[in-house]
């Protein structure tokens, strides 16, 4: 629309910007700019709406490259519905978990519990869930339980510190965060965690994996049979031979089965040797394999 001079000077006194974008449609209640053009206008003419101001562009949002934290009583999404998991590097892995909000888990934790050891580890041992020294000093199997495993991977030679990959073992843990308490982890928290240790026996590849633990055992196994029950046979995870045996934080409590688990870590080493003696690509097969008796 092109303004009159009277109209253009009346506007301008009222201190209303004039825009050169086409007229928007009227709304019902005529707003501020348009009644002041209809006082200013000659009686019986019609006058269009004053255009709005355009707004100004707003920038896409970027996607957040962490887990959103769920609203309160909303279900979080897994980690493998927001992030691509199964592609991610160490770095970034680790940068993941660390910023993991998928489960209640994160508003008690004090710090995530990554895991430890040899990326290239012949070995990888997988236990429960962080505890509190474990929650404090960020680093799985601490404190006595972790000293009873230190004596443990000693006995096969084996060992968490720095080492060869054949010597120095990986360890991580189903869950990433300490349960309240140190309760029991819930079937959810472990859903929404497992894609975590997942990608990290994909990075690690291992040629034996150590399930230490109630919990640890069901999780890769799918089983729901008591320990017990699995231990002395070969399982695989994905291909990896998998051996069962008691969390030493059970073994503190029942020392009478650390026989038990000085054989199932036997069974385990011979697993590893023959592993090793007929290549990485080759994993021994179940049948040809016995427990010690």
């Amino acid at each position: 629309m092109r303004w009159s001079a009277r109209q253009r000077a009346m506007l301008q006194a009222m201190g209303l910007r004039l825009w050169d974008a086409p007229p928007l449609q009227r709304r019902d209640a005529p707003s501020q700019g348009e009644a002041a053009v209809a006082a200013a206008s000659p009686a019986g003419t019609t006058n269009t709406a004053t255009p709005a101001p355009a707004r100004e562009a707003q920038p896409a949002r970027q996607p957040d490259s962490t887990l959103p934290e769920p609203a309160h009583g909303e279900v979080a999404a897994t980690p493998s519905e927001i992030l691509d998991v199964g592609k991610l590097d160490w770095p970034a892995l680790r940068a993941a978990v660390s910023s993991c909000r998928a489960c209640a888990l994160c508003e008690s934790r004090t710090q995530t519990v990554f895991g430890t050891g040899n990326p290239d580890a012949h070995w990888m041992i997988v236990g429960e869930a962080p505890g509190m020294h474990e929650d404090r000093l960020g680093e799985p199997f601490v404190g006595k339980a972790g000293q009873l495993l230190d004596v443990m991977l000693r006995a096969i030679g084996l060992t968490r510190e720095p080492g060869p990959a054949a010597r120095q073992v990986f360890i991580a843990n189903t869950l990433k965060c300490r349960p309240p308490g140190n309760r029991n982890p819930l079937p959810d928290e472990l859903a929404r965690c497992e894609p975590f240790l997942v990608r990290q026996i994909e990075l690690v590849r291992p040629r034996v994996i150590l399930a230490m633990g109630r919990f640890a055992v069901q999780a890769l196994l799918r089983s729901n049979e008591p320990i017990g029950r699995l231990r002395g046979r070969l399982h695989r995870y994905h291909g990896v031979p998998l051996v069962v045996t008691y969390h030493p934080a059970y073994l503190l409590r029942n020392p009478l089965d650390k026989a038990r688990a000085w054989d199932d870590l036997r069974f385990a080493l011979e697993v590893w040797r023959r592993c090793d003696t007929e290549g990485e690509h080759r994993p021994p097969q179940a049948e040809a394999i016995r427990a010690p008796e």
